[in-house]
């Protein structure tokens, strides 16, 4: 199939350092191109791929000082894709509601893979004024804040299975934080587990502006403690050895979390994960088995203590059983061939409407 992959601008593909969405359009994009495919992704221009790459902007958006309206770049990259259009079989965007005006304008198939949050009031009339537009969720609890809306898949990420792997040299002493700080990640959550438990605690994570008087206030007194590290962003190199070395990642999360890549990370170095239990969380974490689903941070300290009956060969084994890549793909292009077989005219979107009021 001609298929283009269209990723935010915010992070080069795949991202030098924190950047959720921008990696898995990375791993997608490979992996496609792997099994054959001619694929070109819209993305910045400083942005590593196989496939064919159209720098829709010179370099991300974050790293670029004169950027002061981020939404430009993206309009114009998307207007480029519009007039090449026909040179694809599929459209497949990562930039949340942005596309549905101007796509849903046109007969090429197109589809949404949404990656962020739901539940926020003010998008439930977008969803509404676009009730056929193709969607892919990333978990089913993610689409449960728009139960009327157009969700054709839910297609799961997944992880390069030789990308993060196990480092067996290395013994776990520590437990890991790894991600964002934000307060709906639950960073000072962790801080007091690991307290309570007296294990040492490693956060490797990025402070956005946004968040950066809740580091100042809430977070750094509590860095500035024995047995607590705060290491920053850590790029992709890094994450074997650091998730290799964490008895467990502490996923506390207090928001209805869409998927939450860093607990395949984990699970792919054979880290089991203790998370909380929201959004996602039971569609990824296998309690018991891949980790631990809790309720509160009695639970999660109650959690850890239990954390040397768990097999990291099988936390692995289950990595590549469930999240890999190639298995993201394959889902993927199931859903490409679908949508490639609908009638986009006029008179196919009146038949479908028909067949499916009968």
């Amino acid at each position: 199939m001609r298929i283009a992959q269209i990723a935010p601008l915010h992070e080069a593909v795949p991202p030098k350092l924190y950047g959720g969405t921008e990696r898995v359009v990375s791993y997608l994009t490979e992996e496609l191109v792997a099994l054959g495919h001619q694929v070109t992704l819209f993305a910045s221009g400083d942005s590593a791929t196989s496939a064919r790459l159209h720098a829709a902007w010179p370099r991300s958006l974050r790293l670029d000082p004169g950027i002061r309206d981020v939404i430009a770049p993206h309009m114009l990259m998307m207007e480029e894709v519009r007039r090449r259009a026909e040179d694809f079989d599929v459209l497949h965007f990562h930039l949340e509601y942005w596309p549905f005006s101007m796509f849903s304008r046109q007969k090429i198939p197109f589809v949404t893979t949404l990656h962020g949050r739901l539940d926020l009031p003010e998008l439930r009339p977008i969803f509404n004024a676009f009730p056929d537009v193709p969607l892919v969720s990333i978990s089913d609890a993610q689409r449960l804040a728009l139960p009327h809306a157009r969700f054709v898949a839910t297609v799961p990420h997944g992880l390069p299975d030789r990308r993060l792997a196990p480092q067996l040299q290395i013994t776990p002493t520590y437990l890991a934080f790894l991600g964002r700080i934000a307060p709906e990640k639950g960073p000072d959550r962790a801080i007091r587990i690991a307290r309570a438990c007296g294990i040492p605690l490693r956060i490797a994570a990025k402070v956005d502006k946004a968040d950066q008087c809740y580091f100042d206030a809430v977070i750094r007194p509590m860095v500035d403690c024995p047995g607590i590290e705060m290491i920053g962003e850590i790029s992709e190199d890094e994450k074997p050895a650091f998730l290799s070395g964490a008895v467990g990642l502490l996923m506390p999360i207090d928001w209805p979390e869409p998927f939450g890549l860093v607990m395949i990370e984990a699970m792919s170095c054979g880290t089991p994960v203790i998370a909380f239990n929201r959004g996602s969380v039971p569609e990824v974490v296998e309690d018991g088995l891949t980790g631990f689903i809790v309720e509160d941070e009695a639970d999660a300290i109650a959690a850890v203590g239990r954390l040397d009956r768990l097999d990291r060969a099988t936390v692995r084994a289950r990595f590549e059983q469930r999240f890999t890549a190639r298995r993201m793909a394959e889902d993927y292009l199931a859903t490409y061939s679908r949508l490639a077989a609908e009638d986009r005219s006029v008179a196919g979107r009146r038949l479908q409407i028909v067949a499916s009021a009968r």
